[in-house]
């Protein structure tokens, strides 16, 4: 298996998200929205590789994630949702995702801030969100 991580426009993604992964073939490809920090775009994608590898050896398919983040396209994060196939692998990869953000110094609500500002068209100036 080959594995890619790109970063992309958030425009660019299939739905409204910030992270998004698909094998294509036996090759894993995950984009991820660009984001001022290179630190967070890394940790997006750690996030959705450790989700895909988990939820493949599980046997959830991306056909069944796809559907469940779109039936749930207004919740920001509907891996967190305990009905998600993935849930379990989500929880996991998130938590994977913290620690990996504590060893890099960053603050874990300055990150979600920037993720959230993604979805909803804000602007971030200095690490908080522009008024």
């Amino acid at each position: 298996m080959n594995i890619r991580i790109e970063t992309i426009p958030h425009n660019e993604q299939r739905y409204e998200t910030v992270g998004d992964w698909q094998f294509i073939g036996d090759d894993l490809v995950i984009r991820v929205s660009d984001m001022e920090s290179k630190s967070y775009e890394f940790l997006v994608g750690i996030h959705e590789l450790i989700e895909a590898v988990l939820c493949k050896d599980a046997g959830i398919t991306e056909q069944q994630v796809d559907k469940f983040d779109m039936d749930n396209i207004d919740c920001n994060d509907p891996g967190s949702l305990v009905a998600a196939p993935y849930y379990r692998q989500h929880l996991i990869a998130t938590m994977i995702e913290r620690m990996l953000a504590d060893e890099l110094n960053i603050d874990w609500t300055d990150y979600e801030d920037s993720l959230e500002a993604l979805f909803c068209g804000v602007e971030i100036v200095d690490g908080g969100v522009a008024e």
